[in-house]
């Protein structure tokens, strides 16, 4: 009999139970410390130079995102070399492709809504200082980005910028896709299928925390926590990281393909600048607070992954006729019990003109 991964690659059974485990755990502590290796010696520079400051950090941090995506090739195609590797990395088949355009669309557009929906949440609750009408902040930005620049008076008027940076989001997905491919290959595409014999929330929970400390070489020098010292940004990070990442998790699992985790990690990188749009001009913004970054932002994102697991939607989709190539079914026990259903700063590219402060 043959089994498949969420991925999609057909796996043979192991000779024994202990053997294949075993392997199993071979290959994702190979994954994490080479991933976590590379991490470290890309940001490097950084921490012999002048830190985030350093005009070698926008390369740094496009670097860093490759990291995960080269430890999975090289667990790929040194350790496991499976036959068809496209697949165990989830980046193909792509089908049923009604099925993975349409995680594919929830993935940009599910992301976008959680950012901006974390900012209102944020008011209410007192830690996120806004002005939503009179968007002072980005108000006061843009003066001094045209004064610094000798125009005059804008031709557009604020609210007309602001609505058409969010008009634009979407398109900011599409645009860093390859990046965010760069992470989501190794921590989606790879890893969360591998960990799911542990079951969907075991699984979830696990790539969430080790996506969040792989950030540790830039959050500790003070990236998207500016104001936090170094062990409670790390902390707010892997919070941030594993919330998110069953959220794009999910569209991994029910998609079968990697392609809808990397178009959402694209878009929450887009969209995570949006808080400076909206904040209220004088007063800093608390990430550990405040935004997608801080606990407040954390609220619906939990509530759409509890809605998720409670209604069965977290799990890898079934096909319908039985398991053909390509498709995304759990794994099953080696005891022969059928397996719990099973089933992410961030690096956020923030719209111009808003000056980058994430993850």
């Amino acid at each position: 009999m043959t089994v498949q991964h969420p991925a999609g690659a057909p796996v043979r059974p192991h000779r024994g139970a202990a053997g294949g485990r075993h392997r199993d755990l071979v290959a994702v502590v190979v994954f994490v410390a080479l991933a976590f290796a590379l991490g470290w010696l890309v940001a490097l520079p950084l921490w012999l130079g002048d830190g985030l400051t350093s005009p070698w950090f926008p390369v740094v941090a496009v670097a860093l995102m490759t990291t995960p995506t080269i430890a999975a090739l090289a667990v790929v195609l040194l350790v496991e070399r499976p036959q068809r590797k496209a697949e165990t990395l989830g980046l193909w088949p792509l089908t049923p492709l009604r099925r993975v355009l349409g995680y594919g669309a929830l993935g940009v557009f599910v992301p976008i809504a959680l950012v901006l929906v974390a900012l209102p949440v944020g008011a209410l609750l007192g830690v996120y200082p806004a002005d939503f009408v009179g968007l002072s902040a980005f108000r006061q930005l843009l003066d001094a980005q045209a004064g610094a620049a000798g125009v005059g008076e804008l031709p557009l008027s604020v609210g007309a910028i602001v609505a058409l940076q969010l008009a634009t989001l979407p398109l900011a997905a599409v645009l860093n896709l390859i990046p965010a491919l760069g992470e989501e290959i190794g921590w989606r595409g790879w890893l969360l299928p591998k960990l799911m014999p542990l079951g969907t929330v075991p699984a979830l929970l696990v790539s969430g925390v080790v996506w969040g400390l792989w950030h540790a070489p830039v959050i500790l020098l003070g990236y998207n926590y500016p104001d936090a010292p170094g062990w409670l940004g790390l902390t707010m990070m892997v919070g941030t990281c594993t919330v998110f990442g069953a959220v794009f998790g999910w569209l991994r699992l029910r998609s079968g393909s990697v392609w809808p985790a990397a178009l959402a990690h694209a878009a929450f990188n887009g969209a995570a600048g949006t808080y400076l749009l909206f904040a209220r001009a004088g007063e800093r913004v608390d990430t550990t607070q405040a935004t997608v970054l801080g606990w407040s932002g954390w609220i619906v994102p939990l509530v759409l992954v509890a809605v998720l697991l409670a209604t069965g939607r977290l799990a890898p989709a079934a096909e319908p006729s039985g398991p053909a190539r390509g498709a995304s079914v759990p794994v099953a026990e080696p005891s022969g019990s059928a397996a719990e259903p099973s089933g992410p700063a961030a690096e956020p590219s923030n719209p111009a003109p808003v000056e980058p402060r994430q993850d």
